[in-house]
């Protein structure tokens, strides 16, 4: 996993898969979190579902979440604020949290 940041603002690399039967946060594939999102990639659906997701699992504000690059690709770099490395890391299934 590679998380780049301050104490309060990380950056992640995410790696998404649409048109999944129930959106999840997945775990890590390499150095990108893995998300399925159930929204198909139209009309900025599936980013709008990713930063919700995102948001509620760190218990942050919708508006804490940005896309910084990656629109309309399904790699993805993404910024949330007020958010820690150690926050980001509990998302994850025990097995996955080791280094």
């Amino acid at each position: 996993m590679q998380v780049t940041g301050k104490s309060s603002l990380v950056r992640f690399g995410v790696k998404v898969v649409t048109k999944a039967s129930k959106s999840s946060i997945v775990g890590f594939e390499g150095e990108l979190l893995k998300v399925r999102l159930a929204a198909a990639p139209v009309d900025g659906k599936a980013n709008d579902e990713l930063i919700s997701i995102l948001a509620k699992a760190l218990h942050v504000s919708r508006s804490a979440v940005t896309i910084r690059s990656g629109l309309a690709s399904r790699r993805k770099l993404i910024e949330v604020e007020n958010c820690s490395e150690q926050k980001l890391k509990q998302l994850l299934p025990q097995d996955q949290n080791e280094p």
